[in-house]
């Protein structure tokens, strides 16, 4: 049976620089109408960078949760760039390094309840030092963790950034493995 929604009509709510806030009526497969709030996002890339001493992290305060949060490189795209465009931008912008290979391998949605935001996700080969050079309202660090001690971090929750935790299973289990 295939399962559907069909927009009746909608309204955007907010128009922000992030992310459009939007309800739509919707007709459900058996005929009935429900409402649905949900975000559009641009999307982003994350990339997995790993150096001789371990795989790049990010340390970054984030407003939502009140707290310093531990993330691969990761940026939002900017309008339709190609997200390995977005992957090189923002490995370079918050770590200094520049990679002279992207592999992308794999995409998530974060939140399907109530956004279309897409994160896909990147391997960085190839490694050279360059300086970072974050954005102006942008203050992070960067840490380098081996990446059996990045998976025991992940296990123990200390890693709660869902992107980071879907992409080190998925080059931890699968691209590394081989």
């Amino acid at each position: 049976m295939a399962h559907f929604e069909k927009k009746k009509k909608g309204h955007l709510l907010y128009d922000g620089k992030v992310v459009k806030l939007n309800v739509d009526e919707v007709e459900l497969e058996d005929g009935s109408s429900a409402m649905r709030e949900y975000i559009r996002h641009s999307g982003g890339s994350t990339v997995i960078a790993e150096t001789e001493d371990g795989i790049l992290f990010v340390e970054q305060f984030r407003y939502p949760y009140g707290r310093v949060v531990l993330e691969l490189p990761a940026g939002k795209r900017d309008g339709e760039e190609d997200p390995m465009l977005t992957a090189r931008r923002e490995l370079e912008e918050e770590t200094g390094y520049y990679a002279k290979r992207l592999t992308y391998i794999g995409e998530v949605y974060p939140t399907p309840g109530y956004s279309d935001e897409r994160i896909f996700i990147y391997v960085a080969d190839g490694l050279e030092k360059r300086s970072a050079h974050t954005d102006e309202d942008e203050f992070l660090s960067v840490k380098v963790i081996k990446a059996d001690e990045a998976a025991k971090m992940v296990a123990s929750g200390e890693i709660k950034d869902a992107k980071t935790q879907i992409a080190l299973l998925k080059y931890l289990c699968f691209y590394r493995a081989q």
